[in-house]
């Protein structure tokens, strides 16, 4: 071997040994793997592309038993006519909270970023690996959920709270950001088309944004956005037309000893089952308004599962999936699992969830859901399969519900 062969074969082995190195810093190696993995689903989706959300299939109503006791939301029956509101001061024309340090969200986590940073506004000093290590530790998990965000605050920053609530309006908004509270709102953006998962990508995504202020001259808020920048506007109007697929959820941070001010800004929002009881008849209403509204039928068979009217809810669900959703749609909301399996619509959870995990398959919402199904045909080594998926995914599900269903399983 020459020495100028032998040089090369050395040179080359030291660079394979340094980017071995580089590849092993976490944000180099988060960024990296990530990009990886769209490449390789955007290589599956050219050769077996994903379609549309299925629609309904057909079935039979029937009386259901529950075989297994879920944890529900709610199980109060109430009627859906609007509960008055408070009456507010008027505002000022404009508000404006101090923006936190921007961070940059790393893949798929808006959530603990946008926390982070209303976090650090109340004096926290931790950043988003530590919200995301907690609430999501595999880095492959898509999604966070409004209840992880708060178990998070109320586990790992007693000091601090977190409430969510569904149904918000701009004045709310407005209201809690005149008052010094940072909002961060659920909402929707459009994702780079580098993050395609196939050529019939819709790039429709959830997206948690940050608010900490509004200006009414010129219609706008002024929000921290993980994905895109610091101090971005945003108009009234188009967050609207964003925030709605979300039920218009909107959480707020605040200091247990000032929970009385809390309440009052809320006013009927605090009580969750008032929330929720309005919600559910603004919902009925934009159906009404729009027949033709996906978001509008999709948040109405959400606010009838919170009040276990699974039935009523599972059609409302038959409807938006009929007149058409978001490919990553279930991704990030599951009441429909949760409606078609207590109507005893096996098939349609079962085909739902297999859709969902094809978009998304580190879920272990949908693999929890997969394995009820597989569980209530008969399959409990298939459903066990699918428990240990999901609680292979995060290890820390809410509420350890995989592993409360795999005792389902002898």
């Amino acid at each position: 071997m020459s020495k100028r062969t032998k040089y090369i074969l050395i040179v080359l082995a030291a660079l394979f040994l340094l980017a071995v190195l580089i590849y092993q810093i976490p944000y180099v190696k988060s960024r990296l793997s990530w990009r990886i993995e769209v490449f390789q689903i955007y290589v599956k989706n050219v050769v077996d592309p994903i379609g549309p959300v299925p629609t309904a299939l057909p079935f039979t109503p029937q009386p259901v038993t529950p075989t297994f006791e879920q944890t529900s939301t709610s199980s109060a029956q109430l009627t859906p006519s609007l509960i008055p509101t408070a009456t507010f001061l008027p505002l000022p024309a404009q508000a404006s909270i101090k923006s936190p340090p921007y961070e940059k969200q790393t893949p798929n986590n808006c959530g603990p970023a946008a926390l982070s940073m209303a976090m650090h506004m109340y004096g926290w000093e931790g950043d988003q690996a530590d919200i995301a290590e907690f609430i999501k530790p595999n880095i492959k998990d898509r999604n966070v959920n409004p209840e992880e965000l708060r178990y998070y605050v109320r586990t790992q920053a007693g000091w601090l709270n977190l409430e969510y609530r569904v149904g918000g309006s701009i004045e709310q908004l407005k209201r809690l950001l005149a008052a010094n509270y940072p909002v961060i709102v659920e909402s929707v953006t459009a994702l780079n088309p580098g993050d395609a998962l196939g050529p019939s990508d819709d790039l429709w995504a959830a997206h948690y944004l940050l608010l900490t202020a509004y200006d009414d001259a010129k219609q706008e808020f002024t929000v921290q956005d993980t994905y895109r920048g610091a101090d971005l506007k945003i108009a009234y109007s188009k967050l609207e037309e964003e925030w709605k697929p979300f039920n218009n959820l909107y959480m707020v941070l605040y200091f247990p000893q000032y929970e009385e001010e809390i309440k009052t800004l809320l006013g009927s929002d605090w009580d969750p089952n008032l929330n929720r009881q309005n919600t559910l008849a603004a919902s009925q209403a934009a159906t009404a308004i729009n027949p033709a509204d996906a978001f509008a039928w999709f948040n109405y068979g959400s606010n009838l599962t919170y009040f276990a009217r699974y039935e009523e809810a599972a059609l409302a669900y038959d409807k938006a999936r009929e007149i058409g959703l978001p490919l990553r749609m279930f991704r990030y909301q599951f009441g429909p699992f949760l409606a078609y399996f207590h109507s005893g619509r096996n098939a349609d959870l079962l085909a739902l969830t297999k859709y969902a995990l094809d978009i998304t398959e580190m879920s272990e919402e949908a693999w929890l859901w997969y394995g009820y199904g597989l569980y209530r045909n008969g399959d409990n080594a298939g459903a066990l399969k699918a428990w240990q998926k999901a609680d292979s995914i995060n290890p820390k599900f809410f509420e350890d519900q995989a592993r409360k269903a795999m005792q389902l399983v002898p």
